[in-house]
């Protein structure tokens, strides 16, 4: 896949990640559809900075405002050839600590990080295959590899958009490839916080540092200009899955 000219959906892509990603495919000359469900202003003023970029606010676990937000970035951009299942969200809880994993943790955490990825995906299914030479990329983690991971219902949400991208996969060829990155710990807004963790992996992983934005962007990127690639989950953590 040559990524200039392609139309990109990014969502969750207000900050983080999520950012990094929208404008490494702006750099590489996509038109690039930034979407967050509450950091409008944050998200608006990412879309302003990316030659045309377009804005799309909407809530991933919503069903209405999953294909809204799909129909808008297809109104914009005129088509979609790329699709980042970025947005997701997590709460740090002990692993041990059973008492505080409530049914209402599963279910916010299930509803954005996995029904979220299936209702965007679901959505933009048709406007994909219409493009003909087009990419899913789903943000998993290190987390849905191994038993680790901020809490338990984050880490089985993860190991659940594994196997998603892996069934995708096995369906949507050869029109539509489907992978995904499995981050170790990132340095973004969310984690600036988790110097514990941030300790830990610097002593246990052979690279010796968490790891940044943009080394999950460059993936990415690599993941969708290889066109013989699909059912792919690749880690991008510094090694620690190793530890």
């Amino acid at each position: 896949m040559q990524i200039e000219g392609k139309r990109a959906l990014v969502t969750g892509a207000s900050s983080g990640i999520g950012e990094a990603i929208a404008r490494a495919l702006a750099a590489e000359g996509a038109r690039v559809a930034v979407n967050s469900s509450k950091s409008v202003e944050q998200g608006e003023a990412v879309a302003r900075s990316l030659p045309g970029g377009v804005y799309v606010q909407g809530d991933v676990s919503d069903p209405e405002q999953a294909r809204a937000l799909v129909e808008k970035t297809v109104e914009a951009l005129g088509g979609l050839d790329v699709l980042v299942n970025n947005a997701g969200t997590t709460v740090r809880i002990d692993h041990g600590d059973f008492d505080s994993v409530t049914p209402e943790v599963w279910r916010r955490i299930l509803d954005t990080n996995v029904l979220g990825t299936w209702l965007v995906t679901q959505a933009a299914i048709p406007h994909l295959r219409a493009s003909g030479d087009a990419c899913i990329v789903n943000m998993g983690s290190v987390a849905g590899l191994r038993p680790a991971g901020s809490s338990i219902p984050y880490a089985a949400s993860k190991a659940a958009v594994h196997h998603l991208t892996l069934l995708l996969a096995n369906v949507l060829g050869p029109q539509v490839r489907v992978n995904a990155i499995a981050p170790g710990l990132i340095d973004t807004p969310w984690t600036a916080d988790w110097n514990d963790l941030r300790a830990g992996v610097q002593a246990m992983a052979p690279l010796q540092r968490s790891g940044v934005p943009d080394d999950v962007a460059s993936i990415c990127l690599g993941l969708l200009k290889s066109g013989y690639v699909t059912g792919q989950v690749v880690a991008v953590d510094g090694g620690i899955a190793l530890r």
